[in-house]
């Protein structure tokens, strides 16, 4: 319970978390973020005696904590301090989240072996707590804070004037954002992309490769594999959208991801075969690579309203990553094996694939679009 009330929590913040920012500021609104994080972790670890009490702490604070931190948050701090290079900069960012959870999740998974679960969740509350004045002494708002022009400008953009009302304007976004085609079209492919990745391969490709034979360990370590591969694909994926049409590498990015699960029923054995190492590399370099196309065509549709617009989409993300999550296990229980829900998946895909071949031509909207108003 408590951890799909965070999965809740985390999807829904981030809109609201972009709309704080232009508010209060982004060093305001990260440290508290962090802040709750390790209260979040503490209060689970000493004081949790009932379930409900997990849903508040674990669900509740981390959740917001987390959600406040993550992906409107890259495109926050792309919009504001850079001109140029803006999907690399996004593709980079995006990485380091995938990076944090590759250094994390080994030592929390040896300190549970070692000590417990509540020693993880104070490490963790431990990592918050310590990185939260390091960012209140480093991190700035707007490059105008340090008499910098952003990179890539020829001018100096002064600081914009803090936005009131932030949660009456993130839901303002989205109700005037969903009168329009571009943003059913991002928020439909980003919830394809959430269930072909987190709804169906990180929940399911180690049960259906244990189902071949394969044990679990060999499953999770393949799982690694193609998360250490999200790097590079991401990274990629930042320096193509700066040089090409988003739109276009969003769906090849789908259809190839939309082959490579048609193929993953054919490939699974009780051993880890050349094959399966090969889809493992190519997935693992498309599977966050449609985050910076998506960041880059949510500022193009939607301008000053950027960041909130793509924490919504980014909410269809979580949705269509719980569904599949659980029809997936209701699938293979009700027939027995994956191989309809790799082929259901796929499907999935290529539409995300036309729907991205759909989306209306580049379109820059005034920077001061959407932004204050009542």
């Amino acid at each position: 319970m408590g951890s799909a009330v965070n999965m809740v929590v985390y999807g829904a913040t981030a809109p609201f978390a972009a709309a704080l920012m232009d508010r209060f500021g982004m060093r305001y609104v990260t440290t508290g973020a962090l802040g709750l994080v390790g209260a979040g972790a503490v209060l689970t670890a000493t004081a949790m005696t009932a379930a409900w009490q997990f849903a508040l702490y674990w669900g509740v604070l981390v959740g917001l904590g987390s959600g406040a931190t993550a992906m409107a948050f890259a495109a926050t701090v792309t919009e504001r301090w850079f001109v140029a290079r803006r999907g690399l900069v996004t593709g980079l960012l995006t990485a380091a989240s995938v990076v944090g959870q590759f250094v994390f999740l080994p030592v929390l998974s040896e300190v549970v072996g070692r000590y417990g679960w509540r020693a993880a969740a104070l490490t963790l509350a431990g990592a918050a707590l310590l990185a939260a004045p390091l960012v209140w002494l480093t991190l700035r708002d707007h490059p105008a804070d340090i008499d910098q022009r952003p990179y890539g400008s020829a001018e100096f953009v002064p600081r914009p004037a803090p936005v009131p009302g932030a949660a009456r304007r993130a839901v303002r976004v989205l109700v005037r954002s969903a009168r329009t085609g571009p943003f059913w079209l991002l928020a439909g492919t980003f919830a394809i992309c959430g269930a072909s990745t987190n709804g169906v391969m990180w929940t399911h490709f180690a049960p259906a490769a244990h189902d071949h034979g394969m044990p679990m360990t060999a499953a999770a370590s393949l799982l690694a594999l193609i998360g250490i591969f999200n790097v590079a694909g991401t990274v990629a994926s930042g320096w193509l959208t700066d040089r090409g049409d988003a739109r276009r590498l969003l769906a090849a990015y789908f259809a190839l991801r939309g082959l490579a699960l048609l193929a993953l029923p054919l490939l699974l054995t009780a051993t880890v075969q050349p094959p399966l190492v090969a889809f493992v590399v190519v997935f693992g370099l498309l599977d966050v690579a449609t985050v910076p196309p998506t960041i880059a065509l949510s500022r193009a549709y939607f301008g000053a309203d950027a960041a909130i617009v793509f924490g919504w989409i980014n909410s269809a993300h979580q949705v269509g990553a719980g569904a599949v999550a659980f029809l997936g296990g209701a699938a293979r229980d009700a027939f027995g094996s994956y191989d309809l829900v790799w082929v259901g998946t796929a499907a999935l895909c290529a539409t995300a694939a036309l729907l991205s071949l759909a989306s209306p031509g580049r379109r820059e909207p005034s920077p001061a679009a959407g932004r204050g108003r009542p």
